[in-house]
């Protein structure tokens, strides 16, 4: 092989292996963030409160770099086969990531704007809800960081039970606030900290199927598994 050829070869390798650090960095930062929203909720943790929503700019600007290397690896070094699939998926995931990050940011902002001292209100449910999901997610990066496609179709077939809490956690909290009039300002929050945890799952589980397809070349099946759904939930928007 000519020696320009062993460089570029190099080179190559090594713009691809900086994506993927960044890819890893951008993964750990994120699951940061959704830790730090799950304690601000169920734990009344003011400092990680603050925390998650001050991580957004570190991710803001790994999303913008991630991008601006992989259109660059297409435009220049015409990736072919697992490479290729590998990086249009990075571009593609990035966006997961930063919508992940969006939404941790909002459930640590909101877990501030009210108080359970006076309510009969039980965290327990949206608790095991988001442990649940920060589990998912944290799979879900293992499996992008390892290019593992069996783990990613763990997260991809765990998403039914994170809609099952969804619609659990809903009922119960429609049921509080019909029992007592006072229970509708912290139970309106709590819906929409529940639906931001059901889209981090719903995230997280994009990220499964992207790394399935870059490991694997062909996709998981169209529908995924899914839960039981309160229809009047999906009217909620939390952004």
């Amino acid at each position: 092989m000519p020696m320009d050829s062993v460089h570029t070869v190099k080179s190559y390798e090594q713009e691809l292996d900086r994506l993927r650090a960044m890819m890893a960095r951008m993964g750990g930062i994120v699951e940061s963030q959704v830790a730090q929203a799950v304690a601000a909720v169920t734990e009344r943790d003011e400092a990680a409160a603050q925390a998650a929503p001050a991580q957004d700019p570190q991710v803001d600007a790994l999303e913008r770099d991630v991008e601006a290397l992989s259109i660059r690896l297409l435009a220049l070094r015409s990736p072919m086969a697992g490479d290729l699939r590998e990086i249009v998926a990075a571009l593609k995931i990035t966006g997961d990531l930063e919508r992940i990050g969006d939404y941790a940011a909002s459930i640590a902002r909101r877990s501030t704007r009210f108080d359970l001292a006076d309510s009969q209100v039980s965290l327990s449910g949206l608790r095991s809800m988001g442990r649940l999901v920060q589990e998912n997610l944290r799979r879900a990066i293992d499996a992008l960081t390892q290019q593992d496609a069996e783990r990613a179709t763990e997260v991809w077939q765990s998403d039914r039970a994170v809609d099952e809490y969804y619609t659990s956690m809903f009922r119960a909290l429609v049921t509080y606030m019909m029992e007592d009039p006072r229970n509708i300002g912290p139970c309106t929050h709590l819906l929409f900290i529940a639906k931001n945890f059901e889209r981090i799952g719903d995230h997280a589980t994009n990220i499964a199927e992207r790394v399935y397809y870059a490991v694997m070349g062909e996709n998981l099946p169209a529908m995924r598994p899914r839960g039981g759904s309160a229809s009047s939930a999906e009217s909620l928007d939390p952004r």
